[in-house]
């Protein structure tokens, strides 16, 4: 396939870049600077900002799937770049994606009717970041796109090792965390298997 990734440089979106070449793909990723980036065989970097509208459209092009790491950076970058994303995927007639989401955007299971970062679920005194991982959500389920959400619980850098368990709409009971390895590599394999198109997917060991 041919796959557009945005938040390639961060700690999940590397390690679903390396998936993506490894698996044979042709990559296009965005990315901030193009200084200290080596070479690679089915590779190419588009250096621009991810809330740029133009620059987003012509990252998708010819792309047959979208994967977006994005973070928020205590901005507003995630919903002002998956406004875009949505808009160049439809210019082009891309209708897969899927995004690293966080696990406060899932349902809560004590308190039905609010997402756990509003409820008793979440010990986070700051919830900007959850708001915006809620937004662009929101603007996904709006769109007609065949999306996926990966939502991982506390998300330490590491290896993937397998053995982790994965819930439509709600985190796994007992979940506690999720290593940035193996939330890629669930995520990679949605991407290909497209067995959650129009969900949430909560994952934790």
């Amino acid at each position: 396939m041919n796959i557009a990734i945005l938040g390639g440089t961060g700690r999940t979106g590397r390690e679903l870049l390396r998936r993506a070449l490894q698996g044979g793909h042709e990559v296009k990723a965005l990315v901030r600077s193009l200084e200290d980036r080596e070479p690679q065989q089915r590779l190419t970097l588009l250096r621009g900002d991810a809330r740029n509208a133009d620059t987003v459209t012509q990252l998708v092009a010819g792309a047959d799937a979208v994967v977006s790491a994005l973070s928020t950076d205590q901005t507003t970058t995630l919903t002002e770049a998956m406004t875009a994303l949505i808009a160049g995927m439809k210019t082009h007639g891309i209708s897969r994606i899927v995004t690293i989401g966080t696990a406060g955007i899932l349902e809560s299971r004590t308190e039905p009717g609010k997402l756990r970062y509003q409820s008793s679920e979440s010990q986070r005194t700051q919830t900007f970041a959850a708001e915006e991982h809620r937004r662009a959500y929101e603007l996904l389920r709006g769109s007609s796109l065949d999306w996926t959400v990966v939502c991982p619980t506390y998300l330490p850098e590491g290896e993937a090792v397998g053995g982790y368990r994965t819930e439509r709409d709600y985190l796994p009971v007992g979940g506690r965390q999720i290593s940035t390895g193996d939330t890629a590599a669930f995520a990679y394999d949605e991407l290909l298997t497209g067995e959650h198109v129009g969900y949430r997917v909560g994952i934790a060991y």
